[in-house]
């Protein structure tokens, strides 16, 4: 599915003073990054994509329009995504990473507004945030490709050319196949049958030497 890349303004990191973990640079443990799309009507978002740095857990809320008649609503998508398994290592600590519509939790039409929250509750790092932040929408959808049905309800007119001679009857292909298989059944079952049977010259099996006399 294609994706188109929405031009967008990212407001400055803001600290939140409530719950968050503070060091002894009086550092707070949870940020908020807001990201407006001031030429962009509301949109279905496709996937958001961003380079961490030291960043442990992330929440992600969308302003969503439910409709053009219902106000606007906030909406949390995303709880405590874990960019980090530990906070105290730097593994995932400059990662890219992608997130996708359906890891969300809500619907991801009609957005106009995102809002990150970022948390590290390590007081091991003096600074996190996520940079080379990009949004994208829904593109243009492909035009669906049609297979011709030949090759299992065959038509006439959507045969090609080429292979409409020679073609087998499919409504007998399923027949013959499962009368070989009984009679392949049949031969494995008996081993003299086996050696006595053999095939006539309309290419069908003669069951009349299958028994002895």
């Amino acid at each position: 599915m294609s994706r188109v890349l929405v031009p967008c303004h990212v407001k400055g990191t803001v600290a939140l003073q409530v719950g968050d973990v503070r060091t002894s640079q009086g550092r707070p443990g949870v940020l908020v990054i807001d990201v407006t799309f001031p030429s962009v009507a509301p949109f279905e978002l496709q996937e958001i994509t961003f380079k961490n740095y030291y960043t442990a857990f992330l929440s992600i809320r969308v302003r969503h329009h439910p409709s053009a008649h219902t106000p606007a609503k906030w909406v949390t998508c995303l709880r405590d995504y874990c960019l980090m398994p530990d906070p105290h290592s730097e593994e995932g600590a400059q990662e890219y990473v992608s997130l996708f519509r359906h890891q969300m939790l809500c619907n991801m039409a009609r957005v106009s507004e995102l809002r990150l929250i970022l948390r590290q509750p390590s007081p091991l790092w003096l600074s996190f945030t996520v940079e080379e932040l990009q949004i994208y929408q829904q593109g243009p959808k492909s035009p669906s490709m049609t297979f011709p049905k030949w090759l299992s309800h065959p038509v006439p007119c959507e045969q090609p050319a080429l292979l409409c001679e020679g073609l087998p009857d499919p409504s007998r292909v399923s027949s013959e196949v499962q009368q070989m298989w009984a009679l392949t059944e049949m031969i494995r079952a008996s081993h003299t049958s086996a050696r006595i049977g053999r095939f006539d010259v309309d290419g069908c099996y003669d069951l009349n030497l299958l028994s002895y006399t």
